[in-house]
């Protein structure tokens, strides 16, 4: 029991936990008070996924991620798609084209050669499948016992197209909020992976690269004020952090949500909530009433965006909060969580 960690646990530690690194509450205050006042005035205000860049009359999107998935290999992917694909998504968000990429490995001494190569293999058949470079790199290694195989960093940078302004600052009252499609997939997959839980059917992950769903998006002329890949804390998470950027209030419907029945059951079972689960192929677009017809029609053609839908509204009321219609005719607060359900799932 002494090794047990808690992935969401009292805010007053001292000490670094798992629910610094879950992309929640813990983890925005660890970036506020901690790094952002150590880098001082080197640090960009913005701190987004993605970085907008103007190189002379260029616009660039640049992005950094790293991975430590924890197992290596799960249904429908490995942390060598996983790398990749989380990097291009971050670009695509901002309404980039990905060029290029950098890959840095961190291996634990021990760590079998046969292992390895089957997920250098996954990175070089993602970027091939992205139209992506590989073009630098590092590799380290740590003694074994002090971490978990194979960590990898990659950092990517796109151009971003002309007709897009893409960011969370833009999302405004009356805006449609769509989501290309079924959500808590990628961490049910690895978690049911993970605990060698089964639950009737092979849930497998969703990962894949979003840029040219978004591209489609973009070619029909729509504004799209904001897109976000919702992966570290879940929809939820995702939501809350647009909301207290942009000052709006995000009212949902629950009985929108499409959750597929093997996540929903799963979720059921752990206790968890699909809206706090990592996913990894899909993204979350904020446009104007307007557009969100031609938007989601577009979505519809693409093979990753057939099952697009509309989840909710930004609205004037309850600045900075998201909350969610419930079945049952009710409203309830959809909180950003301290920490994270599931660790270790990207």
């Amino acid at each position: 029991m002494e090794s047990w960690v808690c992935p969401a646990p009292l805010r007053n530690s001292p000490n670094i936990v798992m629910g610094h690194g879950g992309g929640g509450a813990m983890s925005a205050e660890l970036i506020e008070h901690l790094f952002l006042p150590a880098f001082g005035p080197a640090a960009d205000a913005a701190m987004g996924d993605s970085a907008v860049l103007e190189v002379g009359n260029v616009r660039l999107a640049f992005s950094t991620d790293s991975f430590v998935v924890k197992p290596l290999t799960f249904p429908g992917g490995t942390i060598g798609d996983l790398a990749v694909n989380g990097t291009v998504n971050d670009l695509a968000m901002a309404g980039a084209r990905p060029m290029v990429l950098s890959t840095a490995f961190i291996l634990e001494e021990g760590t079998s050669l046969d292992e390895l190569a089957h997920v250098a293999q996954a990175v070089g058949t993602a970027a091939m499948a992205a139209g992506v470079k590989l073009v630098t790199g590092d590799t380290k290694v740590v003694d074994a016992g002090h971490g978990d195989g194979v960590y990898i960093n990659t950092a990517g940078i796109g151009l971003i197209d002309e007709r897009a302004d893409i960011r969370p600052q833009r999302a405004t009252e009356d805006d449609v909020v769509i989501v290309s499609g079924d959500i808590g997939v990628h961490g049910v997959a690895v978690m049911s992976c993970r605990e060698g839980l089964e639950f009737g059917t092979t849930v497998a992950s969703d990962t894949a690269p979003l840029h040219g769903l978004v591209a489609a998006m973009i070619d029909t002329g729509a504004d799209i004020h904001v897109l976000r890949d919702p992966t570290r804390g879940g929809v939820a998470a995702t939501l809350n952090e647009i909301a207290k950027t942009a000052r709006v209030g995000i009212s949902l419907d629950e009985r929108a949500f499409p959750i597929p029945a093997e996540v929903r059951d799963a979720c059921g079972l752990l206790g968890l909530d699909p809206l706090y689960v990592a996913n990894e192929g899909k993204l979350l677009a904020f446009v104007a009433p307007a557009d969100a017809d031609r938007v989601l029609a577009a979505m519809h053609t693409h093979p990753l965006g057939g099952h697009a839908t509309v989840i909710g509204r930004c609205v004037a009321e309850h600045p900075g909060m998201v909350s969610a219609k419930t079945a049952l005719g009710g409203t309830r607060v959809v909180d950003l969580p301290i920490g994270e359900q599931l660790p270790r799932i990207c």
